[in-house]
C-alpha cells in the first residue's frame, strides 16, 4: 500500500463511523481469505468446488473476490465443503 493510501486511512480510521465499518469489512475479508485458502489447500478448483456446493462457479469467483454479499447458508454450504476432509 502506497504512503498516501496509508496516511489517508490513518485520518479516517479516527472517524467511529469509518472505523466500525472498516472493521466490519476486515472479519468479512479474513472469512473470505479462510475459504480460498483452505479451497487452495486442498487443490479445489472453484469449478470443483461449484460442482461440490450447487453454487455458481461465477457466484464462488464474485465472493472469494468480495464483490458479493453471500448468505449465511450459502457461506455454510462452502465451508462444508472446503474444511471437510474430502
Amino acid at each position: 500500500m502506497g504512503k498516501n493510501f496509508r496516511e489517508s486511512l490513518n485520518i479516517q480510521m479516527k472517524n467511529p463511523e469509518f472505523k466500525k465499518e472498516w472493521d466490519n469489512l476486515d472479519t468479512q475479508f479474513q472469512i473470505i481469505k479462510a475459504i480460498v485458502e483452505a479451497r487452495e489447500e486442498q487443490h479445489i478448483t472453484q469449478k470443483q468446488l461449484s460442482e461440490m456446493t450447487g453454487i455458481a462457479q461465477g457466484d464462488i469467483s464474485k465472493i472469494e473476490n468480495g464483490n458479493a454479499n453471500p448468505s449465511v447458508k450459502t457461506l455454510n454450504r462452502i465451508a462444508n465443503a472446503v474444511f471437510q476432509p474430502i
